[in-house]
């Protein structure tokens, strides 16, 4: 069976929204939740972009059971001995509550340093120095390290008393088959069925272990019209393709380059409709399709009405299950 989660939109909605949000989705029956980890927002009209790590800290304490997971970009903005004492912390708090998504980041976040925007080859080496290092902090030990990131006698003090897993972020199949070689898991973004296939097949071919996560982008309104054009003017900056997404540094510049999508394409890339049953089929489609955890981010900015006929309607015809307990351990040995 496969947990069903919220995912919460730092771009979108203020930090305590999403802090309400999340308590209303675990009462709602959502087992799971995420969030993103921006600094800046997709686009102008989304408007926020409140910091990840604080909120999560709250969100964990202010919730019961359901575990939460982060997607971050070490390497640049972050420092992976930052990420490692973060991601420790909260695991300390909250033993099999956490895990972290690592993935090679955008520029509309990461250029705030200063130090230039490196080629994505250079990005995937470097996050994967940093898984190194991240995991190795973690397991106790200390971290010394010159390369593409640079360590200098690195420890951690505080440890969780599980390793919590270290899932991999990709979109195609080449980072999927990559991901292979160090992740507890792997998680990608709502697609037609067949480019999911050959995402999954990428990493199991290569050995990928571990549960899979799927983000799903949905857009549900009383009326059809109404969840186009809320899609239309949330969404319509993210539409685009690497190395669109990956390389534009800020919102203004993904509005100029969307002014012309429409709705239509825009429904191309979101789940749009004002059919509980139409999304209730989708969604149990990701789950036929072999997805452990399916976390729903509704692009709306308002999120109560969502929340509520989602856990009314759509999460009892599915087959919900409790949250996959977040250690390392669970997916694979390291």
């Amino acid at each position: 069976m496969t947990v069903y989660g919220l995912h919460a939109s730092h771009e979108q909605i203020p930090p305590a929204d999403l802090l309400d949000a999340v308590v209303r989705a675990e009462q709602a029956g959502f087992t799971a939740a995420m969030c993103s980890d921006h600094f800046s927002p997709w686009s102008v009209r989304q408007g926020e972009s409140g910091f990840a790590w604080s909120w999560l800290g709250a969100a964990l304490q202010a919730t019961d059971q359901v575990p939460f997971g982060v997607v971050n970009a070490p390497g640049q903005r972050y420092h992976p001995a930052v990420v490692a004492q973060a991601i420790a912390t909260l695991a300390s708090m909250n033993p099999g509550r956490f895990w972290a998504a690592l993935g090679t980041g955008e520029a509309s976040n990461e250029h705030i340093t200063g130090t230039g925007w490196p080629r994505k080859d250079t990005r995937t080496a470097r996050l994967r120095e940093c898984v190194d290092v991240i995991r190795a902090l973690l397991r106790g030990e200390e971290v010394s390290h010159d390369g593409l990131v640079s360590v200098d006698r690195a420890r951690l003090w505080t440890l969780p008393p599980d390793v919590p897993p270290l899932i991999g972020a990709a979109c195609s199949t080449a980072t999927a088959a990559w991901c292979a070689e160090w992740a507890d898991g792997l998680i990608t973004v709502n697609a037609p069925p067949e480019r999911l296939r050959e995402i999954v097949g990428a990493y199991r071919d290569a050995g990928g272990r571990g549960p899979l996560h799927l983000q799903v982008h949905l857009s549900w309104a009383p009326d059809e019209e109404e969840a186009l054009a809320l899609a239309h003017d949330q969404w319509r900056t993210n539409v685009h393709a690497p190395p669109v997404s990956w390389d534009l540094d800020s919102a203004e510049l993904f509005d100029i380059v969307s002014e012309h999508v429409t709705p239509g394409q825009v429904a191309r890339t979101v789940d749009v409709s004002s059919d509980l049953g139409r999304h209730t089929a989708r969604l149990q489609e990701y789950a036929d399709l072999g997805f452990d955890a399916v976390m729903l981010h509704h692009v709306g900015r308002e999120q109560s009405a969502f929340i509520d006929a989602f856990g009314a309607e759509v999460l009892p015809q599915l087959d919900v299950t409790r949250p996959i307990p977040a250690t390392a351990k669970e997916y694979r040995c390291v």
